[in-house]
């Protein structure tokens, strides 16, 4: 017991516990009142006079201040969405501005994510709507419009819906961001022959309205659908494939490297959620990398958690991507290096072979959670993911290579597309192939909350072990490696030895 009080914790294990108190307390907000912000400072004051201990007592007041704070900020979003239950079912005229491009679905009408949502009445609503409907012949994003229409419920990250609106354009706002994707949209287009330009832009910016339904039913089929969406999972794995090839020859190359192309992806992609979520946890290990400073992945991947549902907490309410997002962070960042140290050295320092391990590792992290909460399954994905999902960096890079060509050089954009031509159709016809396997495709295949629950708990556990024994492992100093230390290294290890 007195070993339990007069333990000292790490600051990275305080701000650890802290951000894991904040993505608590937001996502019980709805059940549970908020602390007073009054409370909340003082809980901090104490918290910051007493941080200098690193006690059992700070770290106490660490979990109440985060889980008081994520409370306090869920709360007051809770009380902004109420408010949409008072106008569900009615018709209404709404001032929006379009936060994506439309596109045309499958009746005709225009379909966009709309933003800074006001009444006619003056009345502001917090959140974005799915609207589709008729009346104008293109919506771009930044486009201030007017809806009228009837709002209903829906699920997912919008907090309503008006089909069948009537759309009136009010002003229109270019922007560079919209028109620079606009463009790149057209040079893939220019570049790539149908269906590869489809389904490029698919990988690169979640488009879907232009990909044939065969496609998307086959991709469906194989359990690769998520490589079509706006993922902020693959530009990570992107990112890191960038690294381990440049990183050899300069870190100032691959570094920049790195910044550009999240810079390319967030023009591209419209700054989408996913791809801002991706930037931050990227950046982040990006800058720490180069400082030779070690960014925990946990802390690292809380961190953001912890900011985008305190800056938006509809997220961890409502939006599935946001959990399937931090998933397979979890699993690129935190399972995958622990299955790596398991390889022979050769297959551990193949790049190839490290995409493919963290892309599974990242099918394995989401599946329980897409089980639970869409009910399908196919008994193949693994193997596509080792056949397909490996080569979607290098996909994505040809791709966008090929659709900057195609925008600046349009005469001599079949030269440079090649690479992605070849990537594509080996993706896609791998895909059709798997797809044609019997028996392959289950749906209505749900699991339980609990039984989710556990196998996180299972896979938690296993995680917990190996990284305790990778910590010994790596903490073990020998007779034969210790005589081969530099004297400060030696020092240092002497240091050890006696700790």
């Amino acid at each position: 017991m007195k070993q339990l009080f007069g333990y000292r914790y790490r600051q990275t294990t305080l701000l650890t516990i802290l951000m894991a108190g904040m993505v608590v307390g937001v996502a019980l907000a709805p059940h549970f009142r908020a602390f007073e912000f009054g409370t909340l400072l003082v809980v901090g004051v104490t918290m910051i006079a007493v941080a200098r201990s690193k006690s059992l007592l700070t770290l106490v007041l660490v979990i109440a201040a985060g889980v008081g704070l994520g409370l306090w900020r869920g709360n007051v979003y809770e009380a902004k969405r109420m408010e949409y239950q008072t106008l569900y079912g009615k018709q209404l005229s709404l001032i929006v501005r379009a936060s994506t491009d439309a596109s045309y679905n499958d009746y005709q009408q225009l379909g966009f994510d709309a933003a800074d949502v006001t009444t006619l009445s003056g009345q502001q609503l917090t959140g974005k709507i799915q609207a589709t409907g008729f009346g104008e012949n293109a919506i771009f994003q930044g486009d201030e419009l007017l809806l009228e229409g009837k709002l209903k419920s829906t699920l997912g990250a919008a907090q309503a819906r008006m089909p069948y609106a009537q759309v009136t354009l009010i002003e229109h706002h270019p922007s560079y961001v919209g028109a620079f994707r606009r463009k790149f949209v057209a040079g893939v287009q220019t570049a790539l022959p149908e269906p590869l330009n489809s389904f490029a832009l698919g990988l690169l910016t979640g488009q879907r309205s232009t990909l044939p339904a065969d496609i998307k039913q086959t991709l469906l089929m194989v359990g690769l659908t998520h490589i079509i969406a706006v993922s902020g999972y693959n530009m990570t794995i992107m990112l890191r494939a960038s690294k381990r090839l440049l990183g050899s020859w300069s870190k100032r190359l691959s570094l920049g490297l790195s910044f550009c192309l999240i810079v390319l992806f967030l023009l591209i992609t419209g700054m989408s959620a996913s791809i801002v979520r991706a930037a931050i946890v990227s950046g982040l290990s990006l800058l720490a990398a180069y400082y030779g400073r070690e960014f925990k992945p946990l802390l690292l991947i809380l961190f953001a958690a912890a900011i985008t549902a305190m800056v938006n907490p509809f997220f961890i309410w409502t939006d599935a991507g946001w959990y399937l997002s931090f998933l397979a962070f979890g699993g690129v960042m935190i399972i995958s290096p622990l299955l790596a140290e398991r390889l022979p050295p050769r297959l551990e320092q193949s790049t190839v072979v490290a995409i493919a391990l963290e892309s599974i590792c990242a099918e394995i992290s989401t599946l329980p959670y897409l089980l639970h909460t869409f009910g399908q399954m196919t008994v193949i994905g693994l193997v596509a993911n080792v056949l397909i999902v490996a080569f979607i960096p290098f996909a994505m890079l040809a791709g966008l290579l090929a659709g900057l060509a195609g925008m600046l050089m349009s005469a001599l954009s079949g030269w440079f597309s090649w690479p992605a031509v070849l990537l594509l159709t080996y993706m896609l016809d791998t895909a059709e192939l798997l797809s044609k396997i019997p028996h392959i495709f289950h749906q209505n295949v749900y699991l339980s909350t609990r039984t989710m629950w556990q196998i996180y708990a299972v896979i938690t556990a296993w995680v917990v072990f190996m990284s305790f024994k990778a910590r010994q492992k790596a903490g073990t100093i020998t007779d034969k490696n210790y005589s081969q230390l530099s004297p400060s290294s030696s020092a240092r290890a002497e240091r050890i030895r006696i700790l």
